[in-house]
């Protein structure tokens, strides 16, 4: 074998160019990368766009409604809105009318007079029914939500009730009927414009439309306006329970309000999906969205509707519409006409006609029965949410269970594989990536929670926004977002500071360049983390079937989808670039359009609720309300905002942030302490109430006068020291102002002795009389009450002491034995009704074995420090002499509030001790 020439060798290897690594070629154009990185005025030039495009969203969704239609627009067959007005005007004219009230009645009155004309200018082959329905005594004991250790008592309802049916096939459509309900009993405080004036006022309208249409129905409407739903949903109950018609009802459809005007949207629907698939396909303007449906059934939104009664006594599936604009003036003197949005009602009734008209034609409506053996065998829930309010996407939650599964997978496989090509290096950035994320989180809370604890103590008022909710943009918003970016860009140092240790090992790269390359590498590893963030939330949500993680789908699959697209690589060897502008914009742009509307909106929701928060007033610290809000915010924006920020770190618009964020924050400082901007206006208004009290608790079998004051507290976090001030009229404040209210309590508020003697009469005291108490084997005692004047009253019975007790009205069983739940060692009955409504009862308690007392002597010394036996308030809708002159001195900024819990204007207080 022949050997080849050293010479040769040694010329071939001069000739030949050295090996160079794999990415030595991308360093050549990594300067002029370097130079083409985002300037901050870029930067700030597309937050601009996406808060802009972000509102135009939230606009689109919920403030863009239809015009209204005259009669002769809408015809025969249409919906009107000019028409709904008047009904809604007619009613609001009546002013307040509570259960029991004189105003109710010609609230009554007035909506039988026209379903009565609807009757007689119905179509020719339409068969309308009337009924003036006067429900008996009843029990309403539901078993979640508010209601829960509680027992709703009620007499004397009055319904209207139409029935509309085809005449030429009566029987078959009369035997499967679609339920439409609202109530027409407003609080006391109100004249309820929004809730339910408004609802009443389509249905009215609906009505009139459907009785042109039903000739071609294959099922009947039935149209409920029912009383007593302020009072614990009674008379939803009532009807259910009594109606002889409430036996054919297929499918229920609720309309409430909580606020006045704007969209009225889904916020419940099923449990079986059938009801929001039709109205998908049928309504013009679709709005609703599972994220309310989530919420109420959480417990976060604190309410209840008939819609609970529908589904949990009748076994019903529905849908639950509810008006939720102007959310602050729930159950206020401003839920009035004046508020009331042009084109909100036009908006619901277009949609609950195309919708009826739909499923009342349809031959296929499911009965409960089977709806209930579908769900069991399998057919699963909906979920369910609009785009921009004029398309609506719903599946099964079967579907969105395979759908996130193959996501989740998915992006396992995808990471994994990520991971196994970049080493330890790449697993090592992922953790530090997702470390920035928490820091990200941790110091946009705390942040912001610093801010809410420093607004009560330069505020006259702990909720200063409410009247003006943009200024949580400026007090959250703002130091939310500047500990976002801060806890980010720490997170971006640590990041940095591990990939430098890694490039440096590169002998091939000088120092300058190693420099660049890490922060490109440390900005897409800190936009990759909002891919972790959301995996992450997808994961806990499709493991508990919530279905608001479809927003973690949208929020994960377009950003990833547009990163793999434009920057993604196969190979490490390649060297980052500064990540692209259209990257961002293309991932954002629909998680935007599907979410930020509905993030703003409940944003808008929470601040409404401020008004009300405090549900035993003064029990909650002033400033738990702001942390609430304020985290919700820093939360929202470390969501949303995790792809954007990243973008900043490799810009010059770090300190313009920081300035901007600064300057905001400042200014709303200011406009709130120097009282520039009111926290509430007379629109809207801080919830109060005052009561003329007088307490007879605790002088049982004693003869001792009564305790008589006048109480004002509020629901709204705060003092009222600014509220007693105008008022002047005797009143002193503190935490030593305690009332029990049996339903609630006042842990703050202002009291008043002066002239209060006056307006009422030792006759309207209830009574508690024993009479008899057998201690046998089985200890029983026989109380007999007389609420005297009142129609309204609590009682509270101790659960700790009593194992069980049967409630009698009028010789007839109210309260059975058995199947009792209580809350904190209490069940409450709370009973509203007619005037007609029984006045005396007939308790029997059967006591615990645990806590029956061994002696029959008990030093009667120590009965004022025991806990009562029994607690008892009743309600008069009465105003006394020093009352009215105290609501007439009421600041215009407030108004009295009303609940099914509250007190009226007069309420009597008793109680029963344990050693009677």
């Amino acid at each position: 074998m022949r050997k080849r020439p050293e010479t040769s060798r040694s010329s071939n290897s001069q000739q030949r160019p050295p090996k160079q690594p794999p990415y030595a070629n991308s360093t050549t154009n990594l300067s002029s990368s370097m130079k083409s990185i985002r300037s901050g005025s870029v930067w700030i030039i597309l937050s601009a766009v996406i808060i802009y495009s972000c509102y135009s969203v939230h606009y689109y969704q919920f403030e863009n409604l239809p015009s209204p239609l005259t009669a002769e627009q809408a015809g025969k067959r249409g919906f009107s809105e000019i028409q709904a007005i008047k009904h809604v005007k007619a009613l609001t004219d009546f002013g307040p009318h509570p259960v029991g009230s004189d105003s109710l009645d010609l609230a009554l009155q007035y909506v039988l007079a026209e379903v009565e004309n609807i009757k007689k200018n119905a179509y020719y082959e339409v068969d309308v029914e009337v009924d003036f329905f006067h429900a008996k005594t009843g029990a309403n004991r539901l078993t979640s939500g508010l209601f829960r250790g509680k027992t709703l008592v009620y007499a004397d309802l009055k319904h209207v009730v139409l029935r509309i049916l085809p005449k030429f096939t009566p029987n078959e459509a009369a035997d499967n009927t679609i339920l439409v309900s609202s109530h027409i009993d407003t609080v006391f405080s109100t004249g309820g414009a929004g809730d339910c004036s408004s609802c009443v006022a389509v249905m009215l309208e609906l009505a009139r439309g459907i009785s042109q249409w039903a000739h071609g129905f294959k099922n009947g409407v039935i149209f409920l306006f029912n009383t007593g739903e302020e009072e614990g949903l009674s008379g939803a109950h009532s009807f259910i329970t009594q109606h002889p018609w409430s036996k054919t009802i297929r499918l229920a459809v609720d309309l409430e309000a909580m606020g006045v005007g704007g969209k009225s949207g889904i916020f419940q629907a099923g449990p079986h999906p059938w009801a929001i698939e039709n109205f998908a396909s049928a309504a013009k303007y679709p709005s609703g969205n599972i994220v309310a449906q989530d919420l109420f059934s959480a417990g976060v939104i604190k309410s209840a509707t008939d819609f609970q009664v529908y589904k949990e006594v009748a076994g019903l599936s529905g849908l639950d519409f509810a008006f939720t604009d102007n959310g602050a003036v729930y159950h206020t003197k401003n839920d009035k006409l004046d508020l009331l949005k042009s084109g909100s009602l036009q908006h619901l009734g277009e949609n609950m006609l195309a919708f009826l008209l739909r499923i009342a034609s349809s031959p296929h409506l499911p009965k409960s029965k089977d709806m209930d053996k579908e769900l069991k065998t399998g057919h699963d829930t909906a979920i369910f949410f609009d785009i921009l309010g004029t398309y609506m996407i719903v599946y099964s939650q079967r579907f969105a269970s395979m759908l996130h599964n193959s996501v989740i997978l998915q992006s396992l496989l995808i990471w994994a594989a990520s991971l196994f090509m970049g080493g330890s290096s790449a697993t090592i950035s992922l953790g530090l990536s997702c470390l920035s994320a928490i820091l990200m989180l941790l110091f946009s809370i705390s942040f912001s929670v610093f801010a809410a604890f420093i607004v009560p103590q330069i505020s006259p008022s702990p909720v200063p926004y409410v009247a003006n909710p943009l200024l949580v943009l400026g007090l959250f918003a703002a130091p939310a977002l500047l500990g976002a970016l801060t806890g980010q860009h720490l997170g971006y140092l640590i990041l940095k500071k591990y990939l430098l240790n890694v490039y440096s090992k590169k002998k091939q790269l000088s120092s300058v360049i190693i420099a660049d390359l890490v922060k490109l590498e440390a900005e897409r590893w800190l936009y990759k983390a909002g891919f972790v963030q959301w995996l992450v939330l997808l994961i806990i949500g499709n493991y508990y079937k919530i279905g608001s993680s479809y927003l973690a789908v949208f929020w994960l699959v377009p950003p990833a989808f547009a990163y793999g697209l434009l920057e993604a690589t196969l190979t490490p060897a390649r060297l980052p670039k500064p990540l692209k502008l259209a990257t961002l914009m293309m991932g954002l742009a629909v998680p935007i359009l599907i979410s930020s509307g509905t993030f703003i909106r409940f944003a808008g929701t929470i601040i409404g609720m401020a008004v009300r928060f405090d549900r035993n007033p003064g029990g909650t610290p002033e400033w738990l309300w702001n942390i609430i809000i304020s985290i919700f915010i820093a939360v929202c924006i470390c969501l949303t905002f995790i792809y954007v920020l990243s973008y900043v770190h490799l810009s010059g618009a770090k300190r313009s942030i920081i300035l901007a964020t600064s300057i905001l924050f400042g200014l709303s400082l200011i406009l709130v302490s120097s009282g520039f901007i009111q926290p509430f206006t007379e629109d809207t208004a801080r919830a109060v109430n005052v009561v003329h009290v007088v307490d007879a608790s605790g002088r049982y079998g004693e003869k001792q006068d009564p305790l008589s004051y006048i109480s004002l507290f509020s629901n709204t976090p705060g003092k009222l020291e600014k509220e007693v001030e105008q008022i002047k009229e005797g009143f002193t404040c503190g935490k030593d102002k305690v009332v029990d209210f049996v339903t609630f309590s006042v842990n703050y508020g202002c009291w008043t002795h002066d002239d209060t003697k006056s307006g009422w009469s030792e006759s309207d005291i209830p009574t508690l009389h024993v009479d008899s108490d057998t201690k046998g084997g089985e200890r029983i005692t026989r109380v007999s009450i007389d609420t005297k004047s009142s129609m309204r009253w609590s009682l509270a019975i101790n659960t700790k002491e009593i194992e069980d007790f049967i409630l009698k009205g009028n010789l007839e069983e109210l309260i059975p034995y058995g199947n009792k739940t209580s809350v904190d060692g209490w069940h409450h009955i709370q009973f509203a009704g007619g005037k007609e409504s029984p006045r005396k009862f007939e308790l029997t308690l059967f006591w615990s074995v645990k806590t029956m007392p061994s002696a029959d002597n008990v030093d009667r010394t120590v009965i004022q420090d025991q806990r009562p036996l029994l607690k008892l308030r009743t309600d008069v809708n009465r105003l006394t002499p020093k009352a009215e002159r105290v609501l007439a001195k009421l600041p215009t900024w407030c108004s009295l509030f009303g609940k099914s819990t509250s007190s009226l204007t007069l309420a009597f207080l008793s109680s029963l001790p344990v050693n009677f």
